[in-house]
């Protein structure tokens, strides 16, 4: 098991685009909801198994604002497994005293739905270990705008002169503001892009693609990408 005795970095914030649960299913001559159960399932599998490495932040991606396009029957069996992990995240990783927050704009989902997502987080509040980042209806270039929306209204407030907008006024909006930028991103797969996640935050971060489907991501695939990402020079724009 990689962790702070195995002589690797680990990563403090760690990024996941959990890519191909559709896939996995077509290739089983399944209906795509059914690798998204699967997915779901590894989820808590390796969330729990990357606390354990001394990641202290980790930071998935689960649904984004692109992802209401699929077809309904799709869509709705994603939300009725938020649902049921909502439900389920009353007592999940209580015993690992991970703490769940949700990031993206919660607008978009039922009342009921939004209930279940504040229920979630006071649950978990008050826990210390690694803090999950679970991105639902996550759109980064929607962030910023949203940051850039929240800083017009300081300016019309006259609570801010525009000449003195730093980046931190940026960074203060975002759904990650107080949070370190990712060291690194994984993505699930195949695919070698972002899809809209964390566009301003992965400004210097690592990112690693595994042609691994996600169900099928386990601790040996996870520690492939930490041993990678040793074999990397972070130079932030240096020499």
């Amino acid at each position: 098991m990689i962790d702070k005795n195995s002589g690797l970095i680990i990563p403090e914030h760690i990024g996941i685009i959990m890519d191909g649960n559709g896939r996995w299913a077509k290739k089983r001559g399944l209906p795509r909801p059914i690798g998204h159960k699967f997915g779901a399932q590894n989820f808590r599998k390796i969330t729990r198994y990357i606390s354990k490495t001394g990641v202290k932040i980790l930071t998935l991606y689960a649904f984004s604002t692109e992802n209401w396009k699929r077809p309904l029957e799709e869509v709705s069996a994603l939300m009725s497994i938020f649902r049921q992990y909502l439900i389920d995240s009353l007592t999940d990783f209580r015993e690992d005293d991970i703490k769940i927050v949700y990031i993206g704009d919660r607008s978009g989902f039922d009342p009921k739905l939004r209930e279940l997502i504040d229920e979630s987080e006071d649950n978990a509040k008050n826990r210390q270990g690694m803090l999950l980042n679970i991105a639902m209806n996550y759109g980064s270039r929607a962030e910023l705008l949203r940051s850039v929306k929240m800083i017009a209204q300081d300016v019309r407030d006259n609570k801010l002169d525009p000449e003195n907008i730093t980046l931190n006024d940026i960074e203060s909006h975002l759904y990650t503001a107080g949070l370190p930028d990712p060291d690194l991103i994984i993505r699930t797969g195949g695919e070698f892009r972002l899809s809209n996640f964390l566009l301003y935050q992965s400004a210097y971060t690592e990112f690693y693609s595994t042609e691994t489907l996600w169900p099928d991501f386990d601790e040996k695939a996870f520690e492939k990408a930490i041993i990678e990402y040793n074999q990397r020079n972070r130079r932030f724009g240096g020499v």
